[in-house]
């Protein structure tokens, strides 16, 4: 029997994720990055059997074509192409028009761009990455993967906003969430550690990176979540400023701040990096609480008090808890971090598995922590977003 394997393509403003995953396994047979678009330092990078390659992106008019047509060559010097079966594409958003995933065709292309005012940065990006693909393989069917799709499970009274009901008809403003195919992926993999259907469980995930949020899935079906309307709500991220009352924005203009002023604070200069005043890493984050920094040790304190608050929280919208899932760069590796945060879950009676907790990093799964109170557990699952898009992407062949 032959291989599928799956393009996946993730468009960023100025870069470009690529991978060929294997659909069956979900492993990435090569993986790569642009970054830098519109810059002269831009490159494009991979790695295949361990080994890793760089190259200059010399294409100043238009920088995620150039980068597409290396991939071409690419897979087809590795003679990958006679498996190539599809392409996906991660879209951040797709409003309330996608609920899952879907064939891209003229239309859907065009509803992607239209969605734009949702996602300035992010869709723009990915319908780029799409034209470029659908121009270097005109004979595979391109496949849109939404961020947002798997919380539109959520009822109206979790993504709707306390504003004019006239904002959200006019303008579509509710929450939307994001992070959905991490969400998804980490709960159906839990459910198998569980031996459970999926459909009978209700788990707490916990996406952190520099991108962070919260997921209360009832029934296998996402029923709250912790980002907006944008990427910027819920909780405290790298250098995003997560929650913060609406009246801070305008005493910051009234104060001769401009608009781009603010959001350029809230968005690229908050979070991690703007309570510590060191870095967005948590990894330096980490290491300068080691050599004393108090802004680092204010910085890790926040954080983890507000993503126990999350989990806390949401517990409303359960009837139970099977797990409380950890997963993303810093929740599937920085254990002193989901320790301090099973400690502010005290009063719920998590209680830390300290071998679990050191085991379950660096890719490993495991169980970090239970609840004798709740019955539940703490796990660590490694997420992987690739292979929900490449597996999305052939159950629609």
């Amino acid at each position: 029997m032959s291989n599928s394997y799956v393009l996946v393509i993730n468009s960023g403003s100025s870069s470009l994720k690529f991978a060929v995953i294997d659909s069956a396994t979900g492993d990435a047979i090569v993986s790569g990055l642009g970054e830098c678009f519109g810059l002269p330092e831009a490159t494009i990078s991979w790695k295949f059997n361990g080994e890793k390659t760089e190259e200059a992106v010399d294409a100043p008019d238009n920088h995620h074509q150039h980068a597409i047509n290396r991939i071409v060559l690419l897979i087809e010097s590795l003679g990958l192409d006679k498996d190539l079966v599809a392409v996906g594409h991660r879209i951040v958003h797709g409003g309330e028009k996608f609920t899952s995933t879907v064939r891209i065709d003229a239309d859907v292309l065009a509803e992607i761009e239209n969605l734009s005012d949702l996602a300035p940065l992010h869709n723009p990006a990915g319908a780029k990455g799409i034209k470029a693909a659908m121009d270097a393989f005109p004979a595979l069917p391109q496949f849109a993967v939404f961020d947002t799709a798997f919380h539109q499970t959520m009822p109206q009274k979790a993504f709707t906003g306390a504003i004019s009901n006239e904002l959200y008809k006019q303008y579509g403003i509710r929450r939307y969430g994001f992070h959905g195919t991490s969400h998804y992926f980490v709960s159906r993999e839990a459910a198998k550690m569980l031996d459970k259907p999926v459909e009978s469980c209700s788990f707490i995930t916990v996406h952190l990176g520099n991108g962070a949020s919260v997921c209360a899935i009832k029934d296998g079906q996402s029923v709250d979540t912790s980002m907006g309307f944008t990427p910027l709500a819920g909780l405290m991220m790298g250098t995003r400023s997560g929650d913060l009352d609406p009246g801070i924005i305008e005493f910051l203009m009234k104060k001769g701040w401009t608009q781009e002023q603010v959001f350029e604070t809230l968005n690229k200069k908050s979070g991690f990096l703007g309570v510590s005043g060191v870095t967005s890493d948590a990894r330096g984050i980490l290491q300068a609480m080691q050599e004393g920094h108090e802004g680092a040790k204010l910085a890790f304190e926040v954080f983890t008090y507000r993503v126990a608050k999350y989990i806390g929280s949401y517990l409303i919208p359960l009837d139970r808890l099977d797990a409380v899932i950890f997963t993303g760069g810093i929740g599937e590796n920085a254990l002193d971090i989901r320790r301090e945060i099973l400690n502010n879950l005290g009063l719920l009676g998590f209680v830390e598995d300290v071998k679990g907790n050191e085991d379950a990093r660096f890719g490993s799964a495991g169980i970090i922590g239970k609840s004798e109170l709740l019955n539940a557990l703490a796990l660590v699952i490694p997420t992987n977003e690739e292979f929900v898009i490449a597996q999305q992407s052939v159950e629609l062949l």
